[in-house]
């Protein structure tokens, strides 16, 4: 452990949180790599138009994601809103002027009802209005072609839920362009394998927002990639392009700093030629290391029973270890530091993978310690 950030933290009234929840946005995301630090201290050595870096930069991620265009946003959440105006008022000022009154614009976006998530709130920033596709139980072709209405906006599609019962996004995007409208995907985590970070695009979405903390950018960075017209109407609603060139954007609120745009740029090209399996190994002899701390405990039993993976559940037997799963979590999450992982039923999941080296060493310790 880091006495010195322990001290930073305690002396800023938060207590500090070994992660082995994951990618969390609410614990800060991600932990950039020295690469990116380096270039994000570079970027601070100048000042720079923001306009212009937004746009540079765009164009050298686009030809790294094969994609027409692309746009550095404040984060997948800005991603989506961001492209929600973008659909809504073009490149047209008097448009984007309007927003979020919505008064004679197109301003419904069609989801199924299956996958409706409390992330199309930020779409709903916009001043647009969800129709939902379909019933609970799962949504037809049919039904989805039937939501697309002459005021339909843009159909969402968040690509981490699809499943039996709904319409496929390949197919999805076929409808929807049938009918002349454009596809936005919420792919924030969609990163691993690094295809997600393309096939998207290549399948025909019109838009695509993902969370650069993914791939090891700042928590507060993402991607918006797609169509050129409708990438670039979503960079005139940015804050650059209100500042810049009076240009009256919805989004003059969602800035980005400088170094977070080089950091996002950094970040994709690391992870692009990342050795994977390597950071998965690293992971996973943590992973091992932590089985081997808890064993011998009463009550708990792991999945996977041996070897290295890059995670590790262990189920909670409350009769034997005195507490539930639950119970368990919410101990962990008071100590100093605290603890996180997420619980699946009468199981805490553990991923190692955002555990700094060494500290599933502390994560066995604290869970013995609760235990007594």
């Amino acid at each position: 452990m880091s006495e010195e950030a322990l001290r930073l933290y305690a002396g800023l009234g938060a207590r500090p949180v070994i992660n082995a929840y994951g990618h969390m946005t609410m614990l800060g995301g991600s932990t950039p790599s020295p690469l990116v630090g380096a270039a994000m201290e570079l970027a601070s050595r100048y000042y720079v138009d923001m306009d212009e870096l937004l746009e540079g930069s765009g164009r050298v991620i686009a030809g790294l994601l094969d994609c027409p265009a692309a746009l550095v946003t404040p984060g997948c959440a800005a991603a989506l809103f961001l492209g929600t105006a973008a659909c809504m008022s073009g490149a047209d000022p008097e448009k984007m002027a309007r927003l979020p009154d919505v008064a004679g614009l197109k301003s419904e976006v069609v989801l199924q009802q299956g996958q409706r998530y409390k992330y199309e709130r930020v779409v709903r920033m916009t001043g647009a209005r969800i129709v939902p596709a379909g019933d609970a139980a799962g949504t037809s072709a049919a039904q989805l072609e039937a939501a697309l209405g002459p005021q339909t906006l843009a159909l969402l599609y968040p690509a981490h839920d699809e499943r039996e019962g709904l319409v496929p996004l390949q197919e999805a995007i076929g409808i929807a362009h049938r009918r002349g409208v454009p596809v936005i995907v919420d792919a924030a985590s969609r990163v691993y394998p690094v295809d997600g970070l393309k096939k998207y695009c290549a399948w025909g979405a019109d838009l695509v927002g993902y969370g650069a903390k993914y791939i090891g950018a700042p928590n507060s960075t993402g991607i918006l990639c797609g169509r050129a017209d409708l990438v670039e109407a979503a960079r005139r609603h940015g804050f650059a392009a209100f500042e810049r060139r009076g240009l009256p954007g919805a989004g003059r609120a969602l800035k980005i700093d400088r170094q977070e745009v080089v950091a996002v740029v950094a970040a994709l090209r690391e992870w692009l030629a990342m050795d994977h399996q390597a950071r998965f190994a690293a992971a996973g002899r943590r992973g091992q290391r932590l089985r081997e701390g808890l064993a011998g405990l009463p009550g708990l039993s792991f999945a996977p029973e041996a070897g290295e993976a890059a995670w590790l559940s262990v189920a909670v037997d409350p009769q034997r270890a005195g507490r539930s799963a639950d119970q368990l979590a919410e101990e962990l999450r008071q100590g100093h530091p605290a603890v996180w992982a997420s619980v699946q039923g009468e199981a805490l999941q553990f991923d190692l993978g955002p555990v700094w080296e060494g500290d599933e060493a502390v994560i066995a310790a604290r869970v013995r310690a609760v235990l007594g």
